[in-house]
Protein backbone atom coordinates (compact mmCIF):
# COMPACT_ATOMS: atom_id res chain seq x y z
CA UNK A 1 0.00 0.00 0.00
CA UNK A 2 1.49 3.50 -0.90
CA UNK A 3 1.47 6.22 1.26
CA UNK A 4 -1.03 8.23 -0.96
CA UNK A 5 -3.85 5.25 -0.22
CA UNK A 6 -2.77 5.52 3.70
CA UNK A 7 -3.77 8.75 3.72
CA UNK A 8 -7.21 8.32 1.66
CA UNK A 9 -5.60 10.25 -1.23
CA UNK A 10 -5.41 9.94 -5.08
CA UNK A 11 -2.15 8.96 -6.54
CA UNK A 12 -0.86 12.02 -8.42
CA UNK A 13 -0.21 11.88 -12.29
CA UNK A 14 3.45 13.54 -11.36
CA UNK A 15 4.14 10.99 -8.73
CA UNK A 16 5.91 8.30 -10.45
CA UNK A 17 8.30 10.54 -12.29
CA UNK A 18 8.69 13.71 -9.84
CA UNK A 19 8.38 12.00 -6.23
CA UNK A 20 10.73 14.56 -4.55
CA UNK A 21 8.93 17.25 -6.43
CA UNK A 22 5.66 15.80 -5.33
CA UNK A 23 6.64 15.43 -1.34
CA UNK A 24 7.49 18.75 -1.31
CA UNK A 25 4.10 20.20 -2.62
CA UNK A 26 2.24 18.11 -0.44
CA UNK A 27 4.28 19.48 2.63
CA UNK A 28 3.58 23.17 1.42
CA UNK A 29 0.00 22.43 0.93
CA UNK A 30 -0.78 20.90 4.47
CA UNK A 31 0.29 25.11 5.34
CA UNK A 32 -2.76 26.09 3.16
CA UNK A 33 -6.49 25.56 5.37
CA UNK A 34 -9.66 25.76 4.45
CA UNK A 35 -10.52 29.06 6.75
CA UNK A 36 -14.03 27.74 7.62
CA UNK A 37 -13.08 24.31 8.49
CA UNK A 38 -9.54 24.73 9.86
CA UNK A 39 -8.10 21.63 7.60
CA UNK A 40 -5.22 21.66 5.02
CA UNK A 41 -6.65 21.19 1.32
CA UNK A 42 -4.64 18.17 1.76
CA UNK A 43 -6.30 16.66 4.75
CA UNK A 44 -9.45 17.47 3.25
CA UNK A 45 -8.55 15.21 -0.23
CA UNK A 46 -8.89 18.70 -2.30
CA UNK A 47 -5.84 18.42 -4.23
CA UNK A 48 -7.22 15.84 -7.06
CA UNK A 49 -3.92 15.63 -9.00
CA UNK A 50 -1.23 17.26 -10.15
CA UNK A 51 1.03 17.32 -13.52
CA UNK A 52 3.90 18.10 -14.21
CA UNK A 53 4.35 19.51 -18.30
CA UNK A 54 7.98 20.64 -19.77
CA UNK A 55 7.79 22.61 -22.97
CA UNK A 56 11.32 23.38 -24.35
CA UNK A 57 12.71 25.36 -21.41
CA UNK A 58 10.03 26.28 -19.37
CA UNK A 59 8.25 23.82 -16.97
CA UNK A 60 5.12 24.28 -15.42
CA UNK A 61 2.71 22.28 -12.52
CA UNK A 62 -0.56 21.99 -13.11
CA UNK A 63 -3.13 21.26 -9.83
CA UNK A 64 -6.15 19.80 -10.45
CA UNK A 65 -8.36 20.41 -7.18
CA UNK A 66 -12.16 20.93 -5.79
CA UNK A 67 -13.62 22.36 -3.53
CA UNK A 68 -15.80 21.22 -0.26
CA UNK A 69 -19.11 22.78 -1.48
CA UNK A 70 -19.31 24.50 -5.35
CA UNK A 71 -20.39 28.00 -4.39
CA UNK A 72 -17.63 27.69 -1.18
CA UNK A 73 -17.28 31.51 -0.27
CA UNK A 74 -13.89 31.46 0.53
CA UNK A 75 -13.33 29.18 -3.24
CA UNK A 76 -11.40 32.06 -4.76
CA UNK A 77 -9.19 33.04 -2.27
CA UNK A 78 -8.20 29.10 -1.71
CA UNK A 79 -6.95 28.48 -5.10
CA UNK A 80 -5.14 31.43 -5.22
CA UNK A 81 -3.31 30.18 -1.87
CA UNK A 82 -2.74 26.62 -3.29
CA UNK A 83 -1.32 28.97 -6.44
CA UNK A 84 0.49 31.09 -4.17
CA UNK A 85 1.99 28.42 -1.99
CA UNK A 86 3.09 25.57 -4.87
CA UNK A 87 4.86 28.41 -6.73
CA UNK A 88 6.73 29.50 -3.81
CA UNK A 89 8.30 25.83 -2.44
CA UNK A 90 8.16 24.58 -6.09
CA UNK A 91 10.04 27.67 -7.77
CA UNK A 92 7.91 27.22 -11.18
CA UNK A 93 5.04 28.31 -12.63
CA UNK A 94 1.74 26.69 -10.68
CA UNK A 95 -1.83 26.24 -13.31
CA UNK A 96 -4.43 25.39 -10.71
CA UNK A 97 -7.74 24.23 -12.35
CA UNK A 98 -10.88 23.84 -10.44
CA UNK A 99 -12.03 20.50 -11.31
CA UNK A 100 -15.96 18.95 -11.52
CA UNK A 101 -15.76 16.10 -9.32
CA UNK A 102 -18.18 16.58 -6.21
CA UNK A 103 -16.39 16.93 -2.96
CA UNK A 104 -17.19 14.08 -0.17
CA UNK A 105 -16.47 13.67 3.10
CA UNK A 106 -14.67 9.92 2.37
CA UNK A 107 -11.89 12.03 0.61
CA UNK A 108 -10.53 13.59 3.59
CA UNK A 109 -7.37 11.60 5.24
CA UNK A 110 -8.17 9.05 7.19
CA UNK A 111 -9.03 9.49 10.75
CA UNK A 112 -10.67 12.73 9.87
CA UNK A 113 -14.02 11.55 9.84
CA UNK A 114 -13.74 10.07 12.92
CA UNK A 115 -13.72 13.96 14.58
CA UNK A 116 -17.44 14.70 14.39
CA UNK A 117 -16.53 16.83 11.28
CA UNK A 118 -19.55 15.42 9.74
Amino acid sequence: MTEQQERNRPEWSAQSQYPGLCKILSEGLEQVLDPELGLSVIQLGLIRDVAYEQDGDEDEVLIDMILTTPFCPYGPELIGMVRETAEQVLMRPVNVELGTEVWDPNMMEEGLGEWGLF
